[in-house]
């Protein structure tokens, strides 16, 4: 009689816990499962005379293999330019002029601009940001950034003109393969990327946006850029890569 009344309560306790089971989690420690929308509109990045380059470095610029640049290419100090050909560059070459040095000033001033950027709804990022969709506002990273896994999409929400800025406090990588999907009429011209130290972009990714790294960047075999490469310091290393100024 007992286990005749304790049965149904039983049962209903059983039913309650196996629906909390198959309830998935909203989040996982220690990453951001949900971007939330940002209020804050944020104007572009001016880049005075280096908007015209694809790349601009400030300490050499080297190539390896069937590099196609389609924009201006610029080294402001100094005048160790190697590899074109065989790369081939649809575009100007500055080297040391009054341009290129032109353009180092103003670089400088865009990275100091992305950096101090503020917002009282920016959102932190941190790790990876593989499998991520960002929509437009300023995020920041406290240490090093990677696109190791998955790739991260850019929704403009219909907008063309939305601005993404992404400050990064150290490094950037992304590893071989990955992508950075554009949706929601986002445009390449309008992310920027500020990278505290180096950007290093793995074999075959293919990248958007325009990325300002206080040293070195370097693209690894089939890398492509749609987007501008500036080095406010460091050089510009490329293999084989296909990078278009937008």
């Amino acid at each position: 009689m007992i286990i005749n009344k304790l049965l149904p309560a039983l049962v209903l306790v059983f039913i309650i816990a196996a629906c909390k089971k198959d309830t998935p989690s909203t989040s996982t420690p220690g990453t951001l499962t949900n971007i939330p929308l940002q209020t804050t509109i944020q104007a572009d990045i001016p880049l005075g005379a280096a908007d015209n380059f694809a790349i601009l470095a400030g300490a050499g610029i080297t190539n390896t293999g069937a590099t196609v640049i389609n924009g201006d290419l610029g080294l402001s100090p100094g005048t160790s330019v190697g590899g074109f050909p065989p790369g081939i560059l649809n575009g100007t070459l500055h080297i040391n002029d009054a341009t290129a040095n032109q353009s180092k000033v103003d670089i400088v001033a865009a990275y100091d601009d992305a950096k101090n950027r503020t917002a009282t709804d920016i959102v932190t990022l941190s790790g990876n940001i593989g499998g991520l969709t960002l929509t437009p506002g300023l995020y920041k990273s406290t240490s090093s950034l990677a696109l190791s896994s998955g790739n991260v999409t850019f929704d403009a929400l219909g907008d063309p003109n939305a601005v993404f800025i992404i400050q990064v406090a150290s490094s950037f990588t992304a590893t071989s393969g990955r992508q950075v999907i554009l949706a929601g009429g986002a445009q390449a011209s309008n992310i920027f990327w500020q990278v505290g130290s180096s950007a290093t972009f793995g074999t075959t990714t293919a990248f958007k946006g325009t990325i300002i790294a206080f040293q070195s960047i370097s693209f690894n075999t089939g890398a492509t850029l749609d987007g501008r490469a500036l080095s406010r310091n460091g050089a510009v290393t490329m293999s084989g890569n296909t990078i278009t100024k937008e």
